[in-house]
């Protein structure tokens, strides 16, 4: 027990020390764990713990969505694929489809790492 509080209060410090592009890494780390997760529990037939990790996803990308700042053009472009990323979730969710689970994880690496690039490029130039 004492090594799950240690644990646990090593990740609390872990997100209330992160940058906002460390966050944003670790959000989309998450959305990927979790579509993992719901792919494994579709295949366990584990309807339930399917649908939590979905809807789990769904949170992440809602709160990528409405953390955009719709000043900066790209942050249309993102829009875009976040609506479509959450419709591709409600199908996955209401189907228990676990290929399109597939097909969304598959954009969110991309977007992860291409996420990744920024922070590594902007560390090499010096900003944070």
């Amino acid at each position: 027990m004492a090594m799950m509080n240690a644990y646990a209060q090593y990740n609390t410090s872990k997100i209330l020390t992160a940058s906002p592009a460390e966050l944003t890494l670790m959000l989309y780390e998450g959305a990927i764990k979790f579509a993992n997760i719901a792919i494994l529990a579709i295949e366990q037939k584990d309807i339930p713990k399917a649908h939590a990790n979905i809807i789990k996803v769904q949170r992440i990308v809602d709160n990528f969505r409405a953390t955009l700042d719709m000043k900066y053009p790209v942050a249309q472009d993102f829009d875009r694929v976040y609506v479509y990323l959450q419709e591709r979730i409600v199908e996955a969710n209401i189907k228990k489809d676990k290929t399109i689970l597939e097909e969304v994880n598959t954009h969110l690496r991309m977007m992860r790492d291409t996420w990744k690039e920024v922070m590594k490029s902007n560390r090499e130039r010096g900003i944070s």
